[in-house]
């Protein structure tokens, strides 16, 4: 389980690793930080007038992703449309 204190401390302390200025729901970007016994999160969040939308947050994989968990691996390259995205480790309370 991924907490809402590691949410925010990914927010305000990691690092945008993509940008997603023509996502469907509004521009977003993906974060890459750190958890509890720092284990890597990433955050995919949207900036709204009076919010911070979170759509989605995850632990991500080697399998998924290269060089520190920065880099989406070759073989998940695709244009980014959202509508179809298979979450690795959906959040929850």
């Amino acid at each position: 389980v991924i907490t809402p204190s590691e949410i925010r401390a990914v927010i305000m302390q990691g690092e945008v690793i993509e940008d997603y200025p023509e996502d469907i729901r509004g521009h977003s970007c993906l974060l890459y930080g750190y958890g509890v016994d720092q284990r890597d999160i990433h955050v995919v969040c949207a900036p709204k007038e009076d919010f911070l939308a979170i759509i989605t947050t995850y632990l991500p994989t080697d399998e998924k992703w290269e060089q520190g968990l920065r880099t989406r691996s070759h073989n998940e390259l695709r244009p980014l449309s959202w509508t179809d995205e298979a979450i690795e480790r959906p959040f929850s309370y």
